[in-house]
């Protein structure tokens, strides 16, 4: 697991891993985290900003802001500070060109 994220882990490395794609990407994760937890403890950004080039980590981290948003490859947009990431899931950083 990486540790050179915008975040490091200090304590409770030893609960199980989790694999989830990102963009087409394997990410791991331990169990219990969020996406936006696994994203920013891996070294990347949740995305670039809307008013210039710079990348965005999330603003509020507790689901109330909305500037973490993420989507399922089926559609279905989440938060990414309060979803836990599972097993198996498909997420992307930009929304499907179907998305309303």
């Amino acid at each position: 697991m990486i540790t050179a994220g915008r975040i490091v882990r200090l304590a409770e490395r030893d609960r199980a891993e989790v694999r989830f794609f990102l963009d087409g990407q394997m990410c791991r994760t331990l169990a219990g985290d969020t996406v936006l937890t696994a994203m920013l403890a891996s070294g990347r950004t949740l995305r670039t900003s809307e008013f210039g080039p710079e990348p965005r980590a999330g603003f509020c981290l507790m689901g109330a802001c909305q500037d973490c948003w993420v989507w399922q490859e089926e559609g279905l947009r989440l938060r990414a500070c309060s979803t836990v990431a599972a097993e198996g899931m498909r997420l992307r950083t930009t929304p499907p060109e179907r998305w309303p």
